[in-house]
């Protein structure tokens, strides 16, 4: 059995996305800070990285969005990218800076861009981190990519995520189509889907979906969940793990449901 030490978790995991979106700047230390706060000790973030090979922890490849400058990031070197605030107030940290601000915390990253991959890798190296991350995102040829950059342990696995195509495919499973290359990702050292709650009128994630990764030794993750009864329906059907960014309100939910650690059991 592969082991991924990410995963260790008794019950659902609550994943504050971006942070905890809804409370504060998206993906900024102030975010994160709260969340851990709150008593998250899962965290969800994006990586890009600048012209210089800096991973900063940010969703948009270009800083308009959110933030008081412009630009892409991927063609900015770091000194420039440090000068803009999300906001207008809070810097874009460092996925360095994360990983070594929260010790304790496990970190989702989302590759949002090919540049990232390589400083990815050595950022992660660097901060002794394979064990408490898991890599996921909406490219498989990004995922493959930086799979075959996953240092090799004897004892433990590092954590990551199906890519579109392995979705799909456990969604066609869920419908009663074909196994076969989805026990083939399995076996590459995939650990979990992490898919979108619904698209348009019908539910992604269905007790049926949730049964067939179970089948295959994949958790199921779903994000972006922020309406409370959509958190209580995902938890009644054995989902793995939520993604929000409404961290206050899942919190409260699970802590309800005997399912926040430290919590008092549910009757």
């Amino acid at each position: 059995m592969r082991r991924y030490e990410f995963l260790d978790h008794p019950g659902p995991i609550a994943f504050a996305h971006r942070g905890g979106a809804g409370g504060g700047p998206e993906n900024s230390m102030a975010a994160f800070q709260r969340a851990v706060d709150l008593g998250y000790r899962y965290l969800e973030t994006d990586a890009h990285a600048t012209s210089d090979g800096v991973v900063v922890a940010f969703h948009d490849r270009t800083l308009d969005r959110v933030t008081d400058r412009t630009g892409t990031i991927a063609r900015l070197p770091y000194s420039e990218v440090a000068k803009a605030r999300i906001g207008g107030t809070e810097p874009i940290p460092r996925l360095e800076e994360i990983l070594g601000s929260f010790p304790a915390a496990r970190v989702n990253i989302d590759i949002k861009d090919a540049p990232v991959i390589g400083p990815l890798a050595a950022a992660l190296h660097r901060a002794g981190a394979w064990h408490r991350v898991c890599i996921t995102s909406f490219s498989t040829r990004r995922l493959a990519q930086m799979r075959a950059r996953l240092p090799l342990f004897t004892d433990r696995d590092v954590c990551t995520a199906l890519g579109p195509r392995g979705v799909m495919a456990l969604r066609a499973k869920s419908y009663g189509g074909p196994t076969a290359k989805l026990i083939r990702l399995a076996d590459t050292g995939v650990a979990c889907a992490q898919v979108p709650y619904g698209l348009g009128p019908v539910p992604f994630v269905t007790e049926s979906f949730i049964a067939r990764a179970h089948e295959l030794g994949l958790r199921v993750h779903a994000w972006t969940v922020n309406e409370p009864a959509d958190m209580e329906h995902l938890l009644d059907i054995g989902v793995d793990g939520i993604m929000t960014d409404e961290i206050t309100t899942l919190r409260r939910i699970m802590t309800a449901r005997g399912l926040w650690p430290g919590a008092p059991a549910a009757d």
